[in-house]
């Protein structure tokens, strides 16, 4: 786990008063253990994300909340199509090919068989 004067420390750019907006705003949702303010790996990775975001390619402070959602949906999307994948190649041979078939443009049946 990592503190605020940590991540400043470490992260050249960063100023404690974005820290603390990017936590009053719910960009980034630090554990609290005894006052002090502790960041997971996770959490050390959505704050240099959001340097990136703000410091590198400016993007405003009123867009990040957007940005980060969409990353957000983006980290969801791959994290269910791992799932699927997951569940997909635990299956035999004739549901994977089945699935694979389906997966195809127009479910799996060829130009020639529509009427």
């Amino acid at each position: 786990m990592t503190t605020v004067d940590d991540l400043v420390a470490t992260i050249a750019a960063l100023q404690r008063i974005d820290i603390e907006t990017w936590i009053r705003e719910e960009l980034v949702m630090p554990q609290q253990e005894a006052g002090v303010l502790l960041f997971s790996d996770m959490d050390c990775a959505r704050i240099r994300l959001i340097c990136t975001l703000h410091y590198e390619l400016e993007i405003d402070a009123d867009t990040l909340p957007v940005v980060l959602s969409l990353v957000d949906q983006l980290y969801d999307t791959r994290q269910r199509l791992l799932s699927l994948t997951a569940a997909v190649a635990a299956q035999d041979k004739t549901v994977q090919a089945a699935i694979i078939a389906a997966l195809e443009p127009n479910g799996g049946s060829s130009g020639a068989d529509k009427s």
